[in-house]
């Protein structure tokens, strides 16, 4: 299992109540882009939780590796309002 940081889109600054970024464990990229930062199921559009981007907007950056006994959420940032 990999370790991502999982970011919005530079130029999209997080509003009140939104997530800006979480660390994720996935197998891939992609996977990782499908997970959201609050650890509900969703189907990768913003529309599904106003609080995230579309997953195709999502920026990812692998930042190192991890047991696989992790949850997927390692850790996320929530800017409540």
């Amino acid at each position: 299992m990999n370790l991502y940081l999982i970011e919005r889109p530079e130029g999209d600054g997080a509003d009140y109540d939104e997530y800006d970024s979480a660390v994720v464990c996935a197998n891939t990229e992609d996977e990782a882009k499908m997970i959201h930062p609050s650890g509900n199921t969703w189907d990768g559009k913003e529309s599904s939780y106003g609080s995230w981007v579309d997953a195709d907007k999502v920026r990812v950056t692998l930042i190192g590796t991890a047991i696989t006994s992790l949850e997927a959420i390692v850790c996320a940032s929530f800017n409540a309002g």
